[in-house]
C-alpha cells in the first residue's frame, strides 16, 4: 500500500539511503536465501541437491557476476527478516515485485512475470472461477503468498480457505477430496498438478495477472536497500544470460514454451 510521505520524513529517509549506499559492500562471495520445495522453482534432487529455474538461473548470474554464491535455505515466512539480519545478501525465491515488499527490500529487474491460475480435479465442473461459482467451495492456496491475499481478499466472505505450507501439502488434500479448488502461481500448479500423474486436474478460467496491486510486476531478486551496487550486478548478469540464450535455454527447461 502506498503510503503518503511528510517533506521531513522524505528527507529523513534520503539521508538514510545516502548513508547506506555509502557502507555497501564489495561482495566477492553472497550467500541467497530460498524457500524449498516451489516445484518447478526451487525443490529437491532425490540426492537431495537444490535444482529449479530459480536455482539454475541463480547459478547463471552469480557465475556472470563473478561471485561465488551459496544457497541458504529458508522458510518464507523468516526470508525477508533473514535478508535484514544479514543471514544471507539476496532472496532469489520466486518473490513477486510489490510495492509493500519495495519499502523493506531493494529488487532487481523483474527475471520472470508468471500468471496465477485456479485449477481444480476435472469432475468438479468448473467452467469459471466468481463470486458466484466458489460460493460455498473450499479453496486451497499457499499460506502467505500473492495468491493467498488475493483469495482472501475477494473471496474469504464467500468460501473456506485453506493455506497451505506447500504446494504438494495442497495437492494431497485435493486429492483426498478436501479442496474444491487451487488458485496457484501457473507454473507451480503446472507442475504439481496438470504434469504430475496425480489425478485428472485441469485450469478454471483464464490466467490472471491483475491487478497489480496483488500480482505486482513479476518475480525479483531481492536485497538489503544499501545494497545497491550488487543489485546492479545482478542486473547486468541478467541482461548478459538473456543475450547470449542461457535464459532461453533454462526457460525452455523448465516450462516447455518460449517466453
Amino acid at each position: 500500500m502506498k503510503r503518503i510521505v511528510t517533506a521531513a520524513l522524505f528527507g529523513a529517509s534520503l539521508t538514510l539511503a545516502v548513508g547506506a549506499h555509502a557502507q555497501g559492500r564489495d561482495y566477492q562471495s553472497i550467500r541467497i536465501g530460498v524457500d524449498v520445495p516451489y516445484e518447478p522453482m526451487e525443490y529437491r534432487n532425490p540426492d537431495g541437491s537444490l535444482t529449479g529455474f530459480d536455482i539454475e538461473l541463480g547459478d547463471a548470474l552469480c557465475e556472470r557476476a563473478e561471485l561465488q554464491c551459496e544457497w541458504v535455505v529458508q522458510a518464507w515466512d523468516g526470508i525477508i527478516p533473514g535478508l535484514l539480519s544479514r543471514r544471507f545478501d539476496a532472496i532469489m525465491s520466486s518473490m513477486t515485485i510489490n510495492e509493500e515488499r519495495r519499502q523493506q527490500v531493494l529488487f532487481s529487474e523483474p527475471y520472470i512475470s508468471p500468471p496465477s491460475a485456479w485449477f481444480a480435479p476435472s469432475s468438479e465442473g468448473f467452467t469459471s472461477a466468481d463470486a458466484q461459482t466458489l460460493k460455498g467451495k473450499t479453496i486451497g492456496v499457499q499460506r502467505g503468498t500473492l495468491q493467498d491475499n488475493y483469495v482472501t481478499d475477494l473471496y474469504g466472505s464467500e468460501a473456506q480457505i485453506r493455506r497451505y505450507a506447500t504446494a504438494d501439502d495442497l495437492v494431497i488434500d485435493m486429492s483426498a477430496g478436501r479442496i474444491d479448488i487451487a488458485f496457484l502461481d501457473f507454473p507451480i500448479g503446472k507442475t504439481t498438478m496438470l504434469d504430475a500423474d496425480q489425478g485428472d486436474y485441469v485450469v478454471v478460467g483464464d490466467m490472471i495477472d491483475e491487478p497489480k496491486e496483488y500480482f505486482g510486476d513479476g518475480f525479483g531478486i531481492a536485497f538489503r536497500p544499501r545494497d545497491e551496487a550488487l543489485a546492479e550486478r545482478f542486473n547486468q548478469a541478467l541482461a548478459e544470460v538473456r543475450e547470449d540464450g542461457t535464459y532461453q535455454s533454462l526457460y525452455d527447461k523448465y516450462f516447455g514454451v518460449e517466453e
